[in-house]
């Protein structure tokens, strides 16, 4: 006999193929985003070495008594590269966001592949129970014939006893 869900258990396991491959492509797509973060981080890090090495050459020349012109025009520069590094900041924090709906994307894949899975289960645990009682209605049916040929091969031969006068 078919399992009469055959097909809603074909269908239900086609999604569940379908859910893995989701949830490889959200693991890759976090992986790839939290690649960026780390560029990211490079980037600004490296800015901020250079906005440090830049305050520490105004200390000095500070120290050292130079000219207001050279110290304006240095505070000026100082005061472009912050704004970069305050734009690569924000850079780095934007990213972490896109980090988060990355993971959150995979752990919502993943629920939903576990939901899928448990769909399956259940269908195969189904389809494990309908095959036990099949199986037993099989059994007991095959009972019943062997029975019912036992009673007639039981009556005919008692016919043939009557028929030849044995009893």
């Amino acid at each position: 006999m078919n399992y009469p869900l055959k097909q809603v258990l074909e269908v239900k396991k086609k999604r569940v193929e379908d859910a893995e491959k989701v949830v490889v492509e959200k693991r890759e797509a976090l992986a790839k985003e939290e690649e960026k973060l780390k560029q990211r981080e490079a980037e600004r890090d490296k800015v901020k070495a250079h906005h440090d090495a830049k305050l520490s050459q105004l200390r000095e020349e500070l120290d050292h008594g130079t000219t207001t012109d050279k110290i304006q025009q240095m505070k000026a520069y100082l005061k472009v590269v912050k704004e970069n590094l305050k734009n690569e900041e924000k850079k780095v924090k934007e990213q972490k966001e896109q980090v988060q709906q990355a993971e959150k994307n995979l752990q919502d894949a993943i629920r939903a592949l576990a939901q899928k899975r448990l769909e399956v289960d259940k269908l195969e645990m189904h389809k494990t129970d309908w095959l036990k009682v099949l199986n037993r209605e099989l059994e007991i049916k095959e009972e019943n014939d062997f029975n019912e040929q036992g009673s007639v091969i039981y009556s005919m031969k008692k016919k043939e006893r009557k028929k030849y006068g044995q009893s």
